[in-house]
C-alpha cells in the first residue's frame, strides 16, 4: 500500500511537471519562455464566452479552508491576500523524511524572509499530537519567530488530507510505516488567485533550487498584473 501511495504521489509531481499523459485531468501551460510568467498546474477548465469572443480559461484554485497556526489563529485563504506562499505537509515526531524536507524549505524561508510577499504554510498530518504548543516549539526550534510569516497549522485530518490532495501532494495515516504516517514531500508554489504555479520535490536540492529561481519570476508577474489591473 504503501509503495503505490509514494507513486501515485510520484506520479503526481510528475504531471505538476509538464508530464500530462500520466494524469490527463491535470494541465500545466508551458509558455513560461514565452511570456516569462510560471506555468499553470491543475485542471483547467474552458469556458465559451456568450458574445462569442474567445473562450475564458478558469484554472483550480485552493478551496476554501480553516486551519489554526501556532499562535492559535486562525488562518483562511484570505490570510495570504495579494502573497503568493509555500505550502509543505509535515509532522513533528516524523522520524523519516520531514527533517530533510524542513530544512530545505528553511533554505527558502532564510532567503525571502525579508519579503512580505512570500509567506509559508506547513501543515501537520498529526493533530492528534501536534498541538498548537507542539506546533509552537517546532517553529521556534527552526528558528521561525514570525508566525505571520510561517505558519504552522493543524486542523481535523479530513481537512488536511483534502488539502494535500489540492496542493497536489499526498498525505495517509499509515501505520505499517515508521511514523505511522505516508506522506510526499512536495512543496507548492501558490499565487495571489489560489492558483498553484509550481510543485516541487522538497527532497531534492536541485528542485528546491527551482523553487528558489521561480519566485522572483512569479513575485514579477504578480507585480506585473497588479499595475496592469488584473
Amino acid at each position: 500500500m504503501t509503495f503505490n501511495f509514494l507513486r501515485r504521489a510520484l506520479l503526481v509531481g510528475l504531471s505538476a511537471l509538464g508530464s500530462t499523459g500520466l494524469l490527463p485531468a491535470c494541465s500545466a501551460d508551458t509558455n513560461t519562455a514565452a511570456t516569462d510568467r510560471l506555468p499553470y498546474i491543475g485542471e483547467r477548465e474552458v469556458r465559451p464566452r456568450a458574445d462569442g469572443r474567445a473562450a475564458d480559461t478558469l484554472y483550480a484554485t485552493i478551496p476554501a479552508f480553516r486551519l489554526t497556526n501556532q499562535d492559535g489563529q486562525v488562518i483562511t485563504n484570505q490570510t495570504f491576500a495579494n502573497k503568493v506562499y509555500i505550502t509543505d505537509f509535515f509532522f513533528a515526531t516524523c522520524p523519516s523524511i520531514c527533517p530533510k524536507m524542513q530544512s530545505e524549505l528553511l533554505r527558502v524561508y532564510d532567503q525571502f524572509k525579508g519579503d512580505p510577499r512570500v509567506n509559508f504554510l506547513s501543515h501537520t498530518i498529526d493533530p492528534a499530537h501536534d498541538s498548537i504548543p507542539v506546533l509552537r516549539d517546532y517553529a521556534q526550534r527552526l528558528g521561525i519567530q514570525d508566525a505571520a510569516r510561517w505558519h504552522f497549522a493543524t486542523a481535523p485530518h479530513d481537512t488536511i488530507f483534502a488539502l494535500a490532495r489540492a496542493y497536489m501532494t499526498a498525505a495517509q495515516v499509515d501505520k505499517a510505516v515508521p511514523g505511522g504516517y505516508a506522506h510526499s514531500g512536495a512543496f507548492a508554489l501558490v499565487d495571489p488567485q489560489r492558483r498553484i504555479r509550481g510543485v516541487y520535490d522538497g527532497m531534492n536540492p536541485l528542485e528546491v533550487q527551482r523553487l528558489l529561481d521561480d519566485l522572483p519570476v512569479l513575485l514579477r508577474e504578480v507585480e506585473q498584473d497588479q499595475k496592469a489591473g488584473r
